[in-house]
């Protein structure tokens, strides 16, 4: 599973820096709700092909009363949340009162924690640090998250390294395709599920919140193998009362990471809402393909009907490339076709395509739309070849590649999606750039020097073409 990794500690210690600097990779917040900053921010991060989500939790002094007190008690459930928690603390400001009632929280807690160093800048690292090793922390990491020092080697020690081997394991515990049914409560995700299986497998209760963990199902339809994967509800933070339930969101997130392709439920009566958005971001940002169902169709007037439509396609005109289904899980209306959407994602997503095929397509795309010049030179796009999957990685080779616009991307996006007929799954790009070997190398000649070397130019010219004229005679 994903490792999940909890920041706590003071005010103003520098959680949130830390936060964005191990977060950079994706720009997008998972579960980015109003007034969630107060308790927790979930975000995701990638380092070294290790994907991990973190954690923000708000400042904790200790001794907390009244709205203070739910704050530290959503730190706190953050904490049971985590597979590793990171205590930060402030280098500049020494030890305090207040951190030394974080870490007895912790040591009771029976979690293992570690002890974060921060703004250790500008001063020496071990004098910054030698107030906090009374604490008692086996492990001190000395960091400066405003400068991203410190934070890689952390990490290096803190992740486990992603190997092939793990994924084979899982491969073998649920085999074929798997499939994340996810969505907000009490959409019919579970009813969805209990649908594609053909059999109650699933409890469903007509109650936002029922199902409390993610329930993994390998089954076989028409001699073919899948894995569904259904989630507990993501709700508005506001709604979110129980334990139980907060733990179902860490669920759901390492669900989508988990499975090849999701299944997002919206409900049809509602529309779709932010939080359906949110969801949609992060199954993106895990690189997973996507098909989109809409349910409860049924029963619907046609002009409300007309409306949804019309809603899905303005608000998610990003997503073109994704198959949107409209259905009803609970008579079965629409379902049956979904497994062909599922397969065209998982194969798009699995493919495997020659260099020379990739090329031929880059090479085509740039003989009808040139990049654009650059420095008066214009920007070369070489080869191209296969990076990855799941999702699909093409990776781009050229010069000055890195000033290659936004747009252009685009375009080369979208003429790989339409050529290789990839339906479903994000394509992610890859551009490098050969090295120059003047690169970096200045002319340091004197003024002086200069003219004598124009003019030695000059004087072999002269030279050459003396001699051509002597051997034309």
């Amino acid at each position: 599973m994903t490792p999940v990794i909890a920041l706590v500690g003071r005010p103003n210690v520098g959680k949130s820096t830390l936060f964005n600097q191990m977060t950079r990779s994706r720009d997008a917040l998972v579960a980015d709700f109003p007034g969630l900053t107060r308790d927790r921010k979930y975000g995701e991060g990638n380092y070294e092909g290790q994907r991990f989500i973190v954690i923000d939790t708000g400042g904790l002094t200790g001794d907390e009363v009244g709205l203070d007190a739910e704050m530290a008690r959503q730190s706190m459930q953050a904490v049971e949340e985590a597979d590793i928690v990171l205590f930060l603390v402030d280098g500049r400001a020494g030890l305090t009162a207040g951190d030394e009632m974080i870490a007895d929280h912790l040591r009771r807690s029976g979690k293992q924690a570690h002890l974060v160093v921060n703004k250790t800048d500008g001063q020496d690292p071990d004098v910054a640090a030698s107030d906090f090793y009374s604490l008692g922390f086996e492990s001190v990491y000395l960091i400066a998250a405003s400068h991203n020092r410190g934070i890689r080697s952390m990490l290096d020690e803190l992740l486990p390294s992603p190997e092939d081997a793990e994924e084979e394991d899982r491969a073998d515990k649920y085999p074929g395709i798997r499939i994340g049914v996810v969505g907000r409560p009490n959409v019919g995700k579970s009813t969805l599920v209990n649908r594609m299986l053909g059999e109650d497998r699933v409890v469903v209760y007509d109650m936002p919140g029922t199902t409390r963990d993610s329930v993994y199902i390998p089954y076989e339809r028409q001699g073919k193998q899948y894995t569904l994967i259904d989630t507990a509800g993501v709700r508005r933070r506001k709604n979110v009362r129980e334990v139980v339930e907060k733990f179902s969101i860490i669920k759901t997130l390492q669900a989508i990471d988990d499975a090849h392709v999701v299944i997002l439920v919206i409900d049809a009566r509602e529309g779709l809402v932010d939080q359906d958005l949110h969801l949609i971001g992060f199954v993106l940002d895990a690189g997973r393909s996507l098909v989109i169902a809409v349910n409860k169709w049924d029963g619907m007037d046609p002009d409300d009907r007309a409306r949804v439509k019309e809603q899905v396609m303005r608000r998610l005109d990003f997503l073109d490339y994704a198959d949107k289904h409209y259905i009803s899980a609970l008579h079965g209306s629409g379902v049956g076709v979904m497994y062909e959407s599922v397969e065209a994602c998982y194969e798009s997503a699995m493919a495997k395509w020659p260099t020379n095929r990739l090329t031929a397509i880059l090479q085509d795309a740039v003989a009808q739309h040139q990049p654009p010049m650059v420095h008066g030179r214009r920007i070369k796009l070489r080869y191209a070849h296969q990076g990855g999957s799941n999702p699909p990685v093409i990776v781009v080779h050229g010069n000055q590649t890195e000033a290659l616009p936004g747009a252009y991307k685009r375009y080369l996006e979208n003429t790989f999606r339409k050529v290789l007929d990839v339906t479903g799954s994000p394509i992610r790009f890859e551009f490098r750039s050969s090295e120059n070997p003047f690169a970096g190398k200045v002319d340091r000649l004197t003024p002086r020097q200069k003219v004598k070397k124009d003019n030695d130019l000059k004087k072999g010219r002269r030279i050459r073409k003396t001699r051509q004229k002597s051997l034309k005679r």
